[in-house]
C-alpha cells in the first residue's frame, strides 16, 4: 500500500503566506525522511485556504530538496491554464526529477479565477474534456495540434516530450465519466467517506468495463497519544483555518455558493479519517483499503496549524503507522 502526504499549504490566521510556502517544502523533506511514498501539493488562488498558486512550481522546489520521494500536484487546475503549457512544465519535472513527478489535474470550480485568468466560465463548464484531451496528446506524442472549440493551433513539436498519465480529481459524475472514458486514474477528495469512495470506484469501473489501477484517495491524517485527544485538538484548530479559508471561494457569476457548516465538516473529517491513536489510524487506513479497494492514500497533515507540530505529526505517522499498515495490507 502506498501512503503519501497531501499539502493544501494552509494559511492559519496570523501566518505569513511566504513562510507557509517555505514550511511546505520542509514538510516534503520531512515526509521523505519519515518514509512516505509521495507528497501531493494543492493549487489555489486568492484565498487563505491554500496559498500555493502554482503546484508545479512548488513541486519543482520540493523535488530539488529531495532525492527519493515522489512529488505530485493535487491538483493543477486545468480550467485556468493552457494544457500544452502545463504539459511542458510536467515534462520538465519528469525529466529533472528522474521520473519522480506525478501530474494531477482537475476541473476546478466556478470561481473568480476564471475571470482573472481570462479563460471564462465556459472552460469550466464545457471545456474540461477538450482541455484534458489536448493535455493527453501533449503528454503522449512528439507533436501536437488542435482543432476544437476552445483550442485551435497548428502542429508543433513537444519539447521536451514525456510519456505521462495524469491523475484526475473527480468530484462529479461528469468528471468520473471523462476519466473512465480515457482510462485515467482518479483522485478522490477528503469530503467523501469510504462508502462514497467505493461507489465512485464502482461507477468508474462500470463505465470503463474493467478495474483501473492507480486511483488515489485523500484523507486527514493525525496521530496522537489517544483518539480522544487527536479529535479534540483538530476540532479546536481546524475551524480557525477553514472558516476564513472556505469563505475565499468567490463565484465568477451570481450563483449562490453552497454554505458549509465548518464545525460539522470537521466533525465528519475526524470521524471518517485516520485521526486518533496509532492503533486507530492503522485500523482506519486498512478499513478504507478494504471497503474501497484503493491502495494509495495521501494524508492531509496540516490540521494543527503550527509547523513544529505538523513536523511531529509526520514523524509520528512515519514511525508508528506506516510500518504497521504496509505489511498488514500486503499480507493475504
Amino acid at each position: 500500500m502506498r501512503i503519501g502526504i497531501f499539502l493544501v499549504v494552509a494559511q492559519f490566521p496570523g501566518q505569513d503566506a511566504g513562510r507557509v510556502l517555505a514550511d511546505a517544502v520542509e514538510l516534503v523533506v520531512a515526509a521523505e525522511e519519515a518514509g512516505f511514498d509521495d507528497a501531493w501539493i494543492a493549487e489555489h488562488h486568492f484565498m487563505s485556504y491554500g496559498v500555493c498558486p502554482s503546484a508545479v512550481t512548488l513541486a519543482a522546489v520540493a523535488i530539488g530538496r529531495t532525492s527519493a520521494i515522489g512529488v505530485g500536484t493535487a491538483v493543477s487546475v486545468l480550467s485556468t491554464q493552457h494544457p500544452v503549457a502545463l504539459a511542458e512544465q510536467a515534462a520538465m519535472l519528469h525529466h529533472l526529477s528522474g521520473g519522480r513527478f506525478a501530474l494531477g489535474v482537475g476541473r476546478g470550480g466556478p470561481w473568480v479565477d476564471l475571470e482573472v485568468f481570462g479563460t471564462g466560465l465556459e472552460r469550466f463548464e464545457r471545456g474540461f474534456g477538450e482541455s484534458l484531451d489536448v493535455l493527453l496528446a501533449a503528454l503522449s506524442r512528439e507533436r501536437v495540434s488542435a482543432e476544437g472549440e476552445f483550442f485551435r493551433f497548428r502542429e508543433v513539436p513537444v519539447v521536451p516530450s514525456a510519456r505521462l498519465r495524469p491523475v484526475v480529481a473527480c468530484t462529479s459524475e461528469a468528471t468520473v465519466a471523462l476519466a473512465a472514458d480515457r482510462g485515467l486514474p482518479m483522485l478522490l477528495g477528503m469530503h467523501v467517506d469510504d462508502r462514497e469512495k467505493a461507489a465512485v470506484v464502482d461507477a468508474y469501473e462500470a463505465r470503463r468495463g474493467a478495474p483501473e489501477a492507480g486511483h488515489v484517495a485523500a484523507a486527514v491524517g493525525y496521530v496522537a497519544d489517544s483518539t480522544t485527544r487527536a479529535v479534540r485538538e483538530l476540532k479546536e484548530t481546524m475551524p480557525r483555518w477553514l472558516e476564513p479559508g472556505l469563505a475565499g471561494y468567490v463565484p465568477v457569476d451570481d450563483r449562490a455558493r453552497p454554505p458549509r457548516d465548518v464545525r460539522k465538516y470537521v466533525d465528519f473529517l475526524t470521524r471518517v479519517h485516520p485521526v486518533g491513536s496509532a492503533e486507530h489510524c492503522v485500523e482506519t487506513i486498512l478499513r478504507t483499503a478494504s471497503v474501497t479497494g484503493l491502495d494509495h492514500l495521501v494524508l492531509m497533515v496540516e490540521g494543527l496549524g503550527e509547523h513544529r507540530r505538523t513536523l511531529e505529526n509526520i514523524r509520528r505517522l512515519g514511525a508508528e503507522v506506516l510500518p504497521r499498515v504496509r505489511p498488514a495490507a500486503a499480507s493475504p
